[in-house]
Formats: structure tokens, C-alpha cells, sequence
């Protein structure tokens, strides 16, 4: 229906999944206020992953998900969620810097463009949100 981007929801659905409550009330009120985004946040891997579950394999356009968590960390989340959804965009939010070689010898699977460092500004991720969306 939309033109460029597969997403099918308007405004675009984004789970978010970070063990920092602070962060994701950061996260939720910028991106629903300047984004224009439907956010729906998690603070563990577990309910995240049953929420999408639970829900119609769609529901989400994309999924952001910190990589540093207790229990169930971000690849861990990311691996499940492939399993349910082969093409929904997930990104990873991390603190750390990523070597592209290093990493895409790991996980071949997951492109170094899909991280967003922190300190995360909204300007900046809303525009980086967008862009998955549109190549997705």
C-alpha cells in the first residue's frame, strides 16, 4: 500500500527492549512525540519475546532491542524473533564500539548498520528508524 517501505502499519509499531526503565521512557515519549511512532516498550527479553508471540506474526514493524540484558540478552531475542518473522527489521542498541569483521564472522546474519550507539539522540534514531523502515 505505502510506497518504498514494507511496513504495514501507520504509524509504523516499534517494539522496544532495554533492562533501563529510564531509557525506555526516553525512548517511548520521543519517539511517539517526534517520530510519530506507535511504541510499545519491554524492560526483558521475555516479555518481549512473548508479547510477539502472542501477537500476529505483522503486528510489529520493527523491533529495537538493547544488547546487554539480563537472562535473554539482545542476540538472543534477535535469534527467537527470526524464527517467528524472517523479515522484520531489528536493530540493536549498545555502549559499545563494533568492529564490522569481527562481528559479521559471529553473526553474518545481522548487518553493523542495524546498531545505534549510545548515547542515543531522538533526532538521530528517529532519522535512523526511517531509514530501516524504508529499506526493509
Amino acid at each position: 500500500m505505502t510506497s518504498g517501505g514494507r511496513h504495514q502499519n501507520s504509524p509504523p509499531r516499534i517494539m522496544i527492549v532495554d533492562d533501563e526503565k529510564d531509557i525506555l521512557s526516553i525512548l517511548e515519549s520521543g519517539l511517539e512525540a517526534r517520530g510519530g511512532f506507535a511504541v510499545d516498550t519491554f524492560s526483558s527479553g521475555e516479555a518481549a519475546l512473548q508479547a510477539f508471540a502472542s501477537r500476529a506474526s505483522d503486528h510489529y514493524d520493527l523491533v529495537l532491542t538493547d544488547i546487554r540484558m539480563p537472562k535473554m540478552n539482545g542476540f538472543d531475542l534477535y535469534r527467537s524473533i527470526r524464527e517467528k518473522n524472517a523479515s522484520i527489521p531489528i536493530a540493536f542498541i549498545t555502549a559499545f564500539e563494533i568492529n564490522e569483521d569481527e562481528f559479521s564472522k559471529v553473526m553474518p546474519s545481522i548487518k553493523v548498520r542495524d546498531f545505534i550507539k549510545k548515547p542515543i539522540r531522538i533526532p538521530d534514531l528517529v532519522e535512523k528508524l526511517n531509514a530501516i523502515l524504508a529499506a526493509a
